[in-house]
């Protein structure tokens, strides 16, 4: 098997070198304006959902846990049937661990929301927020919810896919050489 070097370190076989395209599209300065409204696009959806709740005794405040409650009660009513919408081993979770603790969950939803809209906002580690952002994503459809789940889902995985260049306009662009030394391939390079 032949192998190519690589700018960054040991050889990579060549079957496994990823293509122009690839490379262009989830790596390039040039793809950075599609990744920002992208960005932009996904971090306005977190934030405004967070900030709602934020605003709901029903999730923070004096009620809190009432509305993760009633969530978690709706979607154990999924379970049953020949083709459930929540899974078993999802449903078992979900009244073993996050009924008990629905208060709580009902914090880490809200400002999980509001920092993963916040950071995808302002590109900072947009590939780790992008990823709790699809985590949440998917509790939420194995909770038998779909809404814009799976578009956020699939915008979420294009993120992730283009991290180092979905935040170069955004603070990953300082951030992430002075952390680890990454980022995107600058135009004309060919990492």
């Amino acid at each position: 098997m032949r192998s190519l070097p690589t700018a960054s370190g040991p050889a990579v076989p060549a079957d496994l070198q990823a293509s122009r395209f690839s490379r262009f599209m989830f790596s390039s300065t040039l793809m950075a304006p599609v990744w920002l409204l992208l960005r932009l696009y996904l971090g306005w959806t977190w934030l405004s959902s967070g900030l709602e709740k934020l605003g709901d005794a029903k999730w923070v405040g004096a009620q809190a846990g009432k509305a993760v409650t009633d969530f978690l009660q709706g979607a154990l009513k999924k379970t049953g049937g020949e083709m459930p919408d929540v899974p078993g081993w999802y449903a078992r979770l979900i009244s073993d661990v996050a009924l008990p603790h629905a208060g709580l969950f009902s914090y880490l939803v809200t400002f999980g929301e509001l920092a993963v809209g916040v950071a995808l906002i302002l590109g900072l580690l947009t590939g780790v927020a992008a990823f709790f952002g699809l985590l949440m994503n998917f509790a939420y459809l194995f909770a038998g919810t779909l809404s814009s789940n799976p578009l956020l889902v699939f915008l979420g995985i294009l993120i992730i896919l283009a991290w180092r260049a979905a935040g170069w306009w955004g603070l990953d662009r300082v951030l992430l050489p002075r952390l680890w030394g990454w980022g995107p391939v600058q135009v004309g390079e060919t990492r």
